[in-house]
C-alpha cells in the first residue's frame, strides 16, 4: 500500500504535536507551584516547553531520516548532486522561528505584567522626561551610580523611612550609615519593585512583611506587630508584601516554589508582592555570592492557614515580651556578645557560627 507523502507529514505532525503537548505538561523539572504568580510563570514555561520540545523532535528526526535515507551507498563513489539552496524553504525556516519568538515575547509581556512587573504605583510612577532621554549615560546612573542633585521626591528615600518607622525593622537596619540612593532620572525608584497585579494594582497589600539581609541571615520583622524573627511565616490565600534591603553587601531573596527573586542592595528599598497558595514549608536561599559563608546564607518559609499563622504569631508575642523580661533581669557583663545573644538568636534559626562570625568582623 502506497501512502501518499501528504497522508505522512500530517500523521507525523500530529504525533509531534502530542508528544509535544504531552512532553510540555508532564516534564516534571520544576518544583511544585506554592503561589498565584508561580502558575503563571510555569504557563509561560511549560508553553516554551512545547514549542522546543516540537522543535527539537523535528529537526532530529528529518537529521536521522536524512542520515539513514541518504547514506552513502556500496559501490557508489559518485559526488552528490550539487544544490544550490530553495528560497521558499529558507523563507519558511525564518519566519517560523520568529513568529514563535515574536508570539513568547508577548506572553512573555503579558506574564510580567500580571504578576506586577510594570504596577504603574510603584517603580514606573515618574513619566520619562526630556532630560532621561538626552542625559549621556543615563543607563549607567539608573543603575550602578547615585543621580546628580535633584529636589525631587526620592521614592527610594520615602520607602526607607517607612520601614524605619518599625522600631523592630529600625533595630536591625542601618540604614542611617548606608546612604539610600537616589531616584534614576525621569524613571522612579533605583530599587527593583514588583507590584501587585492589575486586579489589585493601587490597593494595599493584606500582609506587610521587612526583610534585612546580612551576612549571612535573613532577619524577618513584622511592622504590624513589631515581631522579628528568624523565619517567615504567612498565611495561604492573603496578598503579601515585602520590603527588602542589606545592611553589608547585595544579597538575593529566592525561592524557587515562588518563581521570585530578587536583590536585597544596600541603600536601595526592594519590594516583591505575591500570593502563596500551598501551605507547606520553603526554602529560602541567597542566590547572590555575599562571603565565604555564602551557602549557609538559608532561612524558611512557612506558608500556612490563617488560623495556624494566627497561632504562630501570638506565640511570638508572648514570647517576645518574655524574652525581653529576660533580658532585662541578665547581666551579660560576663559573656560575650555572642555568647550572650546565643540564646535568643537560636529561636530566629540564626547559627551561633555565623553570630560569633559577625561579631570578629564587627570587631575588625
Amino acid at each position: 500500500m502506497n501512502i501518499p507523502s501528504s497522508i505522512w507529514t500530517l500523521i507525523i505532525g500530529v504525533v509531534l504535536t502530542l508528544l509535544s503537548l504531552w512532553y510540555g505538561q508532564n516534564h516534571g523539572l520544576l518544583p511544585v507551584a506554592a503561589t498565584d504568580e508561580a502558575v503563571l510563570v510555569d504557563g509561560l514555561f511549560n508553553t516554551m516547553m512545547i514549542v522546543s520540545t516540537g522543535i527539537f523532535l523535528l529537526v532530529e528526526g528529518i537529521l536521522i531520516y536524512s542520515a539513514i535515507k541518504y547514506r552513502r551507498r556500496a559501490g557508489d563513489n559518485e559526488d552528490g548532486p550539487p544544490i544550490e539552496g530553495n528560497v521558499p524553504l529558507e523563507i519558511l525556516w525564518t519566519a517560523i522561528p520568529a513568529i514563535i519568538v515574536l508570539g513568547i515575547s508577548v506572553y512573555s509581556f503579558e506574564v510580567y505584567n500580571d504578576i506586577g512587573g510594570f504596577d504603574p504605583h510603584s517603580v514606573h510612577e515618574a513619566p520619562i522626561t526630556q532630560e532621561s532621554m538626552t542625559m549621556r549615560g543615563t543607563a549607567l546612573a539608573a543603575t550602578l551610580s547615585d543621580t546628580p542633585p535633584s529636589t525631587g521626591p526620592n521614592l527610594n528615600q520615602e520607602k526607607s523611612d517607612q520601614a524605619m518607622e518599625d522600631p523592630a525593622t529600625a533595630a536591625v537596619r542601618n540604614a542611617d550609615q548606608i546612604p539610600q540612593k537616589r531616584n534614576a532620572p525621569g524613571v522612579g525608584s533605583v530599587a527593583p519593585t514588583i507590584g501587585g497585579s492589575p486586579e489589585r494594582a493601587g490597593l494595599p497589600p493584606e500582609l506587610r512583611v521587612n526583610i534585612t539581609g546580612l551576612q549571612y541571615a535573613w532577619i524577618f520583622t513584622y511592622p504590624d506587630t513589631g515581631i522579628t524573627t528568624g523565619e517567615m511565616h504567612v498565611p495561604v490565600g492573603r496578598e503579601v508584601q515585602i520590603n527588602m534591603t542589606a545592611n553589608d553587601v547585595i544579597h538575593a531573596f529566592w525561592v524557587p516554589e515562588f518563581r521570585l527573586k530578587q536583590d536585597a542592595i544596600p541603600g536601595r528599598q526592594s519590594e516583591i508582592r505575591f500570593t502563596p497558595r500551598i501551605a507547606g514549608t520553603y526554602d529560602l536561599i541567597c542566590a547572590e555570592l555575599c562571603g565565604p559563608y555564602h551557602g549557609a546564607m538559608r532561612s524558611q518559609i512557612v506558608v500556612e492557614t490563617q488560623e495556624a499563622y494566627d497561632a504562630w504569631m501570638q506565640e511570638q508575642l508572648v514570647a517576645s515580651s518574655e524574652t525581653l523580661n529576660q533580658a532585662v533581669a541578665v547581666n551579660p557583663a560576663d559573656l560575650s556578645p555572642d555568647e550572650f545573644l546565643t540564646h535568643y538568636t537560636k529561636d530566629m534559626g540564626i547559627q551561633p557560627e555565623m553570630l560569633h562570625h559577625m561579631h570578629q568582623m564587627s570587631v575588625e
